[in-house]
């Protein structure tokens, strides 16, 4: 990569950090927004929602924009959404301007996230592509995982002081990215042409979106009762459970920034996205047969490293199916994720009333089907070969 492509991915890499930062900086004030303003749960569950719910309409029209007009202006639009969001959520004091800046949040990760995948897969060849997107993953991974501390330790001196602080870094990074991000012209490329939809979704592609749906889904679904299931289960407090995820930030970095181009220049990214589904599945199933917290802990993390390593192997593999419409598949990619995101949680909460391991016996299976399904892929591919 020559100097000018590093640089622009470095401004993708900070970007995707701070819009994730962003994502999570309001886990640790919502209990106290919630007494301060008396808000039911339902309320700041619809709120948390909305974020999601905008980027999944929002991915894949957004995708399509910025392969129509470049990327450059869709990029710096979504850092420019992210800082007047945050500043909304910094001077609301009433529920519909919450849920507007949750709103204009979504969008604005809609509109950054798959577009600056698609313009890094623009920028990087195929050789070079799984590093990169290492990296971009890693990014995503760091600013959720730091989010929740940043916000807790701002907080301290106003619930509302991490949203200012996120408004100055969007502000920043807006205007650092307009000077500096050179837009690509790749991006134009059949910016007129009508899609063939039957031609663009082939057979791997659908096989490849399904993947994206079932490990959003199945990360979510095991993720979002994991604290709840772990205090009922095995009796972990809260020291524990924040050694598992913190322990996981660390591994999931290292294997994403460091470990994760080695693993696919020796594996491939298909045959490495069965492995991930393998022990991911596998995994599951011994945290409900375990019997110490040790064997919990240690379960827990090869899922959590499984999923953190499968999600950037399968947008890799999207991104080398097509030269063109890179960010109509990425905002495809990121919709799906959010429906994954909504979908696997709603699914836990309601089948762990009726036992607290039936659901993860069912990510279980949902991943040893996608194994399967990733075997007869494979065995298809070497056919055509």
């Amino acid at each position: 990569m020559d100097r000018a492509t590093k640089r622009a991915i470095y401004i993708l890499i900070f970007g995707n950090f701070l819009i994730c930062l962003g994502i999570s900086l309001v886990i640790p004030v919502e209990p106290f927004i919630k007494k301060m303003y008396g808000y039911s749960t339902t309320q700041i569950g619809i709120m948390t929602s909305l974020y999601a719910f905008a980027q999944f309409v929002a991915s894949p029209i957004i995708g399509r924009v910025s392969d129509r007009i470049g990327r450059k202006l869709v990029i710096v639009s979504g850092l420019i959404l992210y800082m007047v969001s945050e500043i909304i959520f910094a001077l609301s004091n009433s529920l519909w301007l919450f849920d507007l800046s949750r709103v204009i949040g979504g969008l604005s990760a809609a509109m950054f996230m798959p577009t600056s995948m698609a313009m890094a897969a623009d920028l990087t060849g195929k050789k070079e592509r799984a590093k990169v997107i290492g990296w971009i993953s890693a990014a995503f991974s760091g600013g959720l995982i730091l989010g929740p501390g940043i916000g807790g330790m701002l907080a301290n001196f106003s619930i509302k002081t991490p949203f200012w602080a996120a408004a100055v870094l969007g502000f920043l990074s807006t205007i650092f990215t307009l000077i500096f991000l050179v837009d690509e012209p790749v991006a134009k490329i059949a910016a007129n042409q009508k899609i063939n939809w039957q031609q663009f979704l082939t057979p791997m592609m659908i096989i490849l979106f399904a993947m994206i749906f079932i490990s959003s889904f199945g990360l979510q679904g095991f993720e979002s009762i994991y604290s709840i299931y772990v205090n009922q289960v095995f009796k972990f407090g809260m020291g524990t459970i924040a050694l598992v995820l913190t322990l996981n930030g660390i591994i999931s970095l290292f294997f994403q920034i460091v470990m994760f181009d080695w693993l696919t220049r020796q594996l491939g990214e298909l045959r490495l996205i069965g492995i991930c589904f393998l022990l991911g599945g596998l995994c599951t199933v011994w945290i409900t047969r375990s019997h110490y917290q040790v064997e919990v802990i240690v379960a827990t993390l090869i899922v959590f490293t499984a999923f953190d390593v499968l999600r950037p192997a399968i947008t890799t593999l999207l991104t080398k199916t097509s030269q063109a419409n890179q960010g109509l598949i990425n905002g495809l990619n990121t919709s799906l994720t959010s429906v994954g995101n909504v979908i696997g949680p709603i699914m836990s909460g309601m089948l762990m009333d009726l036992n607290p391991h039936i659901p993860y016996v069912v990510v279980a299976i949902i991943l040893f089907l996608s194994f399967i399904i990733t075997l007869i892929v494979q065995q298809v591919a070497r056919t055509q070969n």
